[in-house]
């Protein structure tokens, strides 16, 4: 059981002791620290918070506690009730509201929540604030509202609704072009929002959808993280249905994963490939995403011309990096889809509408398009952390053993090989160390990450 504070929000498991998992106590406290924050950093007494979930076991008791007392610090709330994170991100600036907080454990499985905090751009926080919040938290030192400076509550329940306008009211999607293709899909939804949103998109566009997991009940039907090991029922549903293809995302639909009409997967690491190799054959300009995504994207962007940059893993540097180099188009490659026209957060709805007008231009099979792209594998483990275990050294350990070839430490260590990768880091949402690779085929990358967690394994005992 869990705790972990970080700049992807708060985030633990559900039960259990106050301080080591996400108890009432917790999220009343983190909420009451949220609440401090945004008073200081909106300069008002009575800020206004937009408020959303997913469809998880834990949400609506996890929405009552925070919104509840952020009614008592005096705020002001919004609530969508379920919703999708860019759903929740779109609200904030479209309803003038001085920060937002999404409650979601986005891929983790059923036990987890957590609480995503966000400012009045509906961006999430940076480092340096979040650290304010984190050490409010720790001081407990809450000063709650009067009674009658208690917050209001507004519900806006058609919100989803109006992101699917907003998606269509972008310039670079084909509506037409698609409606007149005649696509059929099967969606998986794992049980949570997605299946509310993703469908209601599709069907907007024209688009048959064949419905899998999409009543959002929060009974996930398998581990909600939308890798290829757990996707076997959307694999065999889009043979069966003769699909063209099909769509996953995660309990929070930030992040979107592709099956081909073959019943493969197009890979996770290729729906930001594919969705930048459109919008830079329409707009020509710069591409950013995490270090542990794939080179792909670095190669489809140069091929259009464009420059290519690596940013810290985590939502708020990929977007921070956007910025800095004006990149039309960025994410990360877990699926997720950050496009700046739209808004500057991950967004599962953006990225099916660009690959639908992906399709339409191409004129080709899923299984052709990704043939299409420069073929690299990934493989992603973890090692399990023990507690105590001195992470910090044991990496620079490894960053002094390789210091021959090309290493970036700007987040854990990258060591970029000249035909393959290495990448390992301390996860931001779980007690673990993640190590991804990416070579030219998928059991080199394998024979990779096997070999760098036995050196970690081996540095560790050292250490212990």
């Amino acid at each position: 059981m869990t705790l972990i504070k970080s700049i992807s929000g708060i985030r633990g498991t559900i039960g259990g002791t106050p301080g080591d998992n996400l108890t009432p106590l917790d999220a009343v406290k983190f909420a009451s620290a949220y609440a401090i924050w945004i008073k200081e950093n909106s300069g008002k007494e009575a800020p206004k918070v937009v408020i959303g979930r997913d469809a998880r076991l834990s949400g609506s008791m996890i929405q009552s506690l925070v919104q509840n007392t952020l009614i008592g610090m005096g705020c002001h709330i919004i609530d969508l009730g379920l919703s999708t994170t860019p759903t929740v991100e779109l609200a904030v600036p479209n309803e003038q509201a001085d920060g937002g907080i999404i409650l979601t454990a986005s891929h983790n499985p059923k036990q987890w929540n957590a609480l995503k905090l966000l400012n009045n751009k509906g961006e999430f926080l940076d480092g340096a604030e979040g650290q304010k919040i984190l050490n409010s938290a720790d001081q407990e030192d809450f000063h709650y509202a009067e009674v009658d400076d208690l917050g209001t509550v507004q519900i806006i329940e058609d919100y989803m609704d109006q992101h699917i306008q907003m998606v269509l009211d972008l310039e670079v999607i084909q509506i037409d072009a698609i409606k007149a293709a005649g696509f059929k899909v099967v969606v998986d939804g794992v049980n949570s929002t997605g299946g509310i949103a993703i469908p209601a998109l599709c069907k907007a566009l024209g688009v048959e959808v064949v419905e899998l997991y999409c009543d959002p009940t929060g009974h996930f039907p398998h581990n909600p993280e939308p890798l290829k090991e757990h996707l076997g029922d959307l694999c065999e549903a889009v043979k069966k249905h003769q699909a063209h293809f099909g769509i996953t995302v995660d309990p929070d639909v930030d992040r979107l994963a592709f099956v081909d009409e073959t019943g493969e997967m197009f890979g996770e690491e290729y729906t930001l490939v594919a969705c930048a190799d459109y919008i830079l054959g329409h707009k020509k300009g710069n591409t950013v995403s995490n270090l542990s995504s794939s080179r792909a994207l670095r190669d489809v962007t140069e091929k259009h011309g464009g420059t290519y940059y690596a940013a810290a893993v985590g939502e708020v540097n990929v977007v921070h990096k956007m910025k800095e180099k004006n990149a039309v188009i960025g994410g990360e490659g877990n699926g997720g889809i950050i496009y700046p026209e739209s808004h500057y957060g991950r967004d599962a709805l953006v990225g099916v509408a660009m690959f639908l007008s992906l399709l339409t231009e191409k004129k080709m099979k899923v299984s052709e398009l990704r043939a299409s792209y420069p073929a690299y594998f990934m493989s992603k483990k973890k090692v399990q952390l023990v507690k105590g275990m001195p992470v910090d050294a044991i990496l620079e350990d490894i960053h002094a053993k390789y210091l021959s070839e090309e290493v970036t430490s700007i987040d854990g260590i990258k060591i970029d090989f000249a035909d393959h990768w290495v990448h390992m880091r301390k996860s931001n949402t779980e007690p673990i160390i993640r190590i991804y690779t990416e070579a030219s085929t998928q059991q080199l990358a394998d024979a990779l990450a096997d070999r760098f967690i036995a050196e970690l394994e081996e540095i560790a005992q050292r250490h212990a």
